[in-house]
C-alpha cells in the first residue's frame, strides 16, 4: 500500500491488529518512553499515544518494532526496490530479461521529487516548540529530542533539492542552555552530508539553512537512515519504496516536506554551538554533553490533526534494530559491488552496531603461495575500513570460506571458525590514533580512538575447548572464569583502576598462563599457545556476560579500545608488528573514563504499570 500519510499508515496498522491506542494521559517524561521499551520488549504492536500530557498532539511509537511488521508497511514496494538494487549493480539482467524487470523500471518513475504549488497539508497551522510532544526518553537525558527527525539541508553552493541531503541526526529541544522555541541542537557527525553542507557554508561565511521533517509516509523515515551512494538523493529513494513521489514546496528559502506531519526550520550560524546531551544511545549508555551546533528557530508546521513520530534507542535489540534487517533485505546484494571480493558483511546490532563487523571476502592470491595466508582479505579490510558508515568500525573480524557455507550471521559458527584457523603472531592488525564512531566512549576522546583488524585464513590450526580449562579455574588475580562460545573463556578481574594498574594485572595473567599448555592443545611453530582457549576476555562480572551470547557481544565489543585494551599472553614486536604466542586477552571491563549505561527509573517502571493492569489500555500485551 502506498501511503499519503502517517496516519493512513497507523488505520493499516490497526487493520490488522498492530496498533493499539493508548487512551489514558502518558507523561512525555521518561513515562511514554518506558511503556514503548516494556511493548518492543515483548514483541508488541505499534502504539498511539491520544493523550499526551502538556501538547495537543498525538504521538506514535513502534512503528518498525518488528521486521514483519516493517516488511507489511512497504509490502507493495519492497520486491521493486530490490530489482532496482540488482539492476543498478547488474545493469546486464535488464537486457537478458526486460520483461521481467519492467515493473523496477516504472517504479523508477516515482523517484522524482514534485514540487506542491497547491496542496501544503503540513502548513495548516504554525505553532511552537513548546507545543510538540516534548519527550524525555532516558533518567540522566539532557531534555527532549526527536529520535525519528529527517532532517533536510543542501550544498549553498549547489542549491535544489536534487543536492540535498536527508538524514537522521540526533535534534534536543529543550534543556541545557537552549531558549525554549527559539534555539534548538543538532548533533551529527562532519563526514555525514550535513556536515558536508554546513562545511560549505561556513566556507562561504552563509548561515546553513536547515529543514526538520517528522512523520510523513513511513519511506521518508527510512529514507533518512538509508546508506545511500554519495550524489544519490534520499528523496528519489523515498519515492521508489514509498510508490509516491516526494512532495515539497519552498516557503521564505526553506524546503518543506507537505505530506510531513511536522516541519521545524532554522538556520546554523558559523563556529556557533551550545551543550547538546547527555542522552541514551544505541549502544546502550549515555552519550555525554559536548558542544554541537545550534539551531535558531525560524518557523514550526503541523497539518491538522497531526501525529508525533518517536522512538527509543538504547542497548540492542530496540526499534531501530528492525531497520538495520530491512536495509539489509534491501541493500544487501549491492555490498559486493561497492567493496570488490566482498561477499558478506554483518554490523552485528547485539554489539551496538559500529563496533563490530564480521565479515566474509575471497582469498583469492593464496593458491599460488606455498602457505595459505590472508592476504586479499587484508585488502578488502582496509577497503571495509574506508566505506561509508562501515568506518566507523572497531573490530573487524574477515575470513574466507572457500565452501561458501559459513555465514557472518550465524555468529557462533562464525566465530569458531576464525578462531580454529587464527594465527595471533600473523593476523592481528592495529590501527592507532583514528576516528571511531562519536557516540562511543571506550577510545581516547570524542570520536578518537583506534581499530584492529583479525583477518584469518587456511587450515585448522587448534581445536577450541568447550569446557573452562583447569588452570583457568586456579589464576590468582582473577576467579569465575567460564565458558561462552568454543574457545572463548570470561574470567573476572577487580575493578579498573587505570592504565598502569592494568598492565601490571595483565603482567600477572601473562607470568601464569605464559609456561602453560594444554593437554591436547596444537602449538604454533612448536611454542606452547594455549590452542583450546584462545580468547579470553576479562570482565567485571562473568555471569552477567556469560549469560547470553548478547551480552558477551555486547561486554567485550562496546568497552574495549584496541591499542589499549588488548594483550596477549607471551606477546612480542617484531618489525613493528605486534602479536602473541599465546591466547589473545581483551580487557573488557568498564574503564573510568566510559560514559555510564543506561538503566530505567524504577518509580517509572512502577508508574506505568497501571496500563497494563486489568481496565488499562494495554492489559494482557505483556
Amino acid at each position: 500500500m502506498n501511503y499519503k500519510s502517517l496516519e493512513e499508515c497507523l488505520t493499516d496498522l490497526e487493520s490488522v491488529d498492530q496498533l493499539v491506542r493508548v487512551t489514558e494521559e502518558v507523561d512525555p517524561h521518561l513515562e511514554m518512553a518506558a511503556i514503548h521499551l516494556r511493548v518492543h520488549e515483548a514483541g508488541g504492536p505499534a502504539l498511539l499515544f491520544e493523550n499526551v500530557k502538556g501538547s495537543p498532539y498525538r504521538a506514535v511509537s513502534n512503528i518498525f518494532g518488528t521486521l514483519d511488521r516493517s516488511r507489511f508497511i512497504f509490502r507493495s514496494t519492497l520486491e521493486q526496490v530490490q530489482q532496482l538494487v540488482e539492476l543498478k549493480n547488474n545493469p546486464a539482467k535488464a537486457f537478458k530479461a526486460p520483461f521481467k524487470h519492467m515493473s523496477a523500471g516504472l517504479s523508477a518513475l516515482k523517484a522524482l521529487p514534485k514540487h506542491s504549488y497547491l496542496s501544503k497539508p503540513v502548513m495548516a497551522d504554525q505553532i511552537q516548540i513548546s507545543d510538540l510532544p516534548l519527550i524525555k526518553h532516558w533518567p540522566k537525558d539532557g531534555g527532549a529530542f526527536v529520535t525519528l527527525p529527517q532532517v533536510y539541508s543542501e550544498d549553498v553552493n549547489r542549491p535544489g533539492i536534487m543536492n540535498s541531503n536527508l538524514g537522521m541526526y540526533r535534534i534536543q529541544l529543550s534543556g541545557n542552555q537552549y531558549e525554549l522555541n527559539k534555539e534548538i541542537g543538532l548533533h551529527y557527525q562532519i563526514h555525514r552530508g550535513i556536515g558536508v553542507h554546513q562545511a560549505a557554508a561556513n566556507a562561504a561565511g552563509k548561515p546553513l539553512k536547515v529543514s526538520i521533517f517528522a512523520g510523513g509516509p513511513p519511506a521518508h523515515t527510512l529514507a533518512a537512515v538509508m546508506p545511500l551512494p554519495e550524489g544519490l538523493s534520499e528523496l528519489t529513494f523515498a519515492g521508489v519504496l514509498g510508490g509516491r513521489r516526494f512532495r515539497y514546496t519552498y516557503e521564505d528559502g526553506y524546503c518543506i516536506s507537505t505530506d510531513a506531519d511536522f516541519v521545524i526550520t532554522g538556520e546554523v550560524h558559523p563556529g556557533e554551538t551550545k551543550p547538546e546531551g547527555p542522552f541514551g544511545d544505541h549502544l546502550g549508555y549515555y552519550s555525554l554533553t559536548h558542544q554541537f551546533p545550534l539551531m535558531k528557530v525560524h518557523k514550526v508546521y503541523a497539518r491538522k490533526n497531526a501525529i508525533w513520530p518517536f522512538t527509543v534507542v538504547g542497548r540492542p535489540p530496540q526499534e531501530d534494530t528492525s531497520f538495520g534487517l530491512l536495509i539489509h533485505e534491501l541493500t544487501g546484494k549491492a555490498i559486493p559491488s561497492e567493496v570488490p571480493g566482498l561477499k558478506e558483511v554483518n554490523a552485528v546490532d547485539a554489539a551496538g552496531v559500529h563496533p563490530l563487523l564480521l565479515a566474509i571476502g575471497s582469498e583469492r592470491y593464496t593458491p599460488y603461495q606455498r602457505v595459505q595466508q590472508p592476504q586479499e582479505l587484508l585488502t578488502i579490510a582496509n577497503r571495509v575500513l574506508g566505506t561509508g558508515q562501515l568506518s566507523l568500525a572497531k573490530f573487524l573480524f574477515i575470513t574466507a570460506d572457500d565452501t561458501n557455507q559459513l555465514s557472518t550471521h550465524h555468529i557462533i559458527a562464525y566465530m569458531q571458525y576464525v578462531l580454529e584457523r587464527i594465527n595471533w603472531q600473523r593476523d592481528v592488525h592495529f590501527y592507532t590514533h583514528t576516528t571511531i564512531d562519536t557516540l562511543d566512549y571506550s577510545g581516547t576522546g570524542l570520536n578518537s580512538g583506534s581499530k584492529v583488524v583479525f583477518a584469518a585464513y587456511g587450515p585448522v590450526q587448534r581445536h577450541l575447548c568447550t569446557e573452562v580449562p583447569s588452570l583457568l579455574k586456579e589464576l590468582k588475580g582473577f576467579e569465575n572464569a567460564q565458558m561462552v562460545i568454543p574457545g572463548v573463556v570470561v574470567v573476572q578481574g577487580p575493578a579498573f583502576i587505570d592504565y598502569g594498574t592494568a598492565a601490571e594485572e595483565m603482567q600477572l595473567l601473562d607470568k601464569q598462563l605464559r609456561a602453560a599448555d594444554y593437554e591436547n592443545g596444537l602449538a604454533l611453530d612448536g611454542v606452547p599457545n594455549m590452542a583450546q582457549a584462545p580468547l579470553i576476555i576479562v570482565t567485571d562480572d562473568t555471569d552477567f556476560t556469560a549469560a547470553t551470547l548478547n551480552n558477551f557481544l555486547w561486554i567485550t565489543f562496546t568497552r574495549c579500545n584496541p591499542s589499549h585494551d588488548i594483550y596477549g599472553i607471551n606477546s612480542f614486536y617484531e618489525n613493528k608488528h605486534w602479536g602473541c604466542r599465546g591466547s589473545l586477552v581483551i580487557d573488557a571491563r568498564i574503564k573510568t573514563h566510559h560514559a555510564p549505561p543506561l538503566i530505567k527509573d524504577a518509580a517509572v517502571e512502577k508508574q506505568i504499570d497501571r496500563l497494563f493492569a486489568k481496565g488499562g489500555s494495554l492489559f494482557g500485551m505483556i
